[in-house]
């Protein structure tokens, strides 16, 4: 089987996490704060918070933010589903914004349109407490826009940069743009813990918040014990952030070796009936995933392509998800097909490839050849 991902663990990475658990020191210790510190530095932040997932952090900057009942975020409409999830578990309300056909990212045209709107109304304005845009599949979103936006309309910004450790726009780095920026270290993500998530930011007040939020509401600056908050248990573990220590060490090489599968995967795909991925040059990806489009009249075979594949010994899936479209907030909200159109066509269509470090070349030829020939067979050409 071409596995859709698989992470690039090495004896290194073992032997970190070994000397972790023979330590027998297992929760939230000097391992996970010099892990914070590395990737605080490796983003350009003064703080970084380690949290048990991205979702968490997804959470807990909202949190942070003071985010509550009767609210509003505006976010993307194309995402994996804890990004809107997270507004909810706030009590508050996603408002969802369309997607770029290109980028697969927040729409700033569609940003400025819903934030005009909302504004104009004094009690929606009031309510409108953040933005959250997706850096898609480690493409950074058009962060000079959706931060002039911002800055007009006076919002804070909270990065979901799950898919971006090491992505950059204008030679700023993701997770550095916003008020905080949330990582994942899952393991499609380029380095992992597992599981594991980070949160980055410049302002202390925050990081002193999200650490308090983190841990069950202590306060982190307190000599001894003392909760100063209703808080959560998210606390990563030693023995994540000895992994995630020892993948950071070679999270360029990793990328590095991403970004030259998905050049050859542009090559190779030049002859496929599929839309290849388009990058914005003044935006370095990460490379998270190897995303393509089918064309026009092949929308409904997408699925059926997936499980074809499958047969062959290739792992492939869908992009990610519609958020408005599935059945929570398509119920709550009343959103239907038509009401995001980029959306609605992207969701449909886009087919998530096998990129991983390890992957060959051998393995990408094969993988677009049994693309190929599935796409013509479910045709009815071959």
């Amino acid at each position: 089987m071409i596995r859709l991902v698989v992470p690039s663990i090495e004896e290194n990475d073992l032997q970190a996490v070994r000397e972790a658990l023979a330590s027998r020191r297992l929760v939230q210790g000097e391992r996970v704060a010099e892990f914070e510190r590395t990737v605080a530095n490796y983003v350009g932040c003064k703080h970084a918070v380690a949290v048990t997932n991205c979702t968490a952090a997804l959470h807990l900057s909202l949190l942070a933010l003071g985010v509550g009942p009767g609210d509003i975020v505006i976010v993307t409409a194309y995402s994996w589903i804890a990004t809107a999830n997270v507004i909810e578990l706030c009590g508050a309300r996603p408002i969802f914004v369309d997607i770029d056909r290109d980028t697969f990212n927040l729409d700033p045209n569609c940003l400025e349109d819903a934030l005009v709107k909302l504004m104009k109304a004094n009690e929606t304005g009031r309510q409108v407490k953040a933005i959250l845009p997706v850096h898609a599949f480690g493409l950074m979103a058009d962060m000079p826009q959706i931060s002039e936006l911002a800055q007009r309309f006076d919002l804070p910004i909270v990065e979901d940069a799950a898919c971006a450790l090491g992505a950059s726009c204008k030679g700023k780095k993701a997770g550095s743009w916003g008020i905080m920026g949330c990582f994942s270290f899952h393991p499609r993500k380029a380095i992992t813990t597992g599981e594991g998530g980070m949160i980055t930011t410049d302002d202390s007040r925050l990081a002193d918040r999200l650490r308090a939020l983190r841990n069950h509401g202590q306060d982190p600056g307190a000599p001894s014990p003392d909760f100063i908050m209703p808080g959560f248990n998210c606390r990563m573990t030693e023995f994540q952030a000895a992994l995630g220590r020892s993948q950071m060490k070679k999270i360029d090489r990793v990328l590095a070796n991403r970004r030259r599968l998905a050049k050859n995967y542009d090559s190779l795909l030049a002859r496929a009936p599929v839309f290849v991925p388009e990058f914005d040059h003044e935006s370095l990806s990460t490379c998270q995933s190897y995303v393509v489009m089918l064309k026009a009249g092949d929308e409904t075979m997408r699925n059926r392509l997936i499980e074809r594949l499958k047969v062959e010994g290739i792992e492939t899936a869908v992009g990610t998800v519609h958020m408005p479209l599935t059945s929570y907030f398509g119920f709550k909200y009343g959103y239907k097909e038509g009401d995001f159109p980029v959306t609605d066509h992207v969701a449909a269509c886009s087919l998530a490839l096998p990129l991983y470090e390890q992957l060959s070349s051998e393995d990408q030829e094969n993988t677009v050849d049994g693309l190929i020939r599935e796409i013509y067979r479910l045709r009815g050409v071959l």
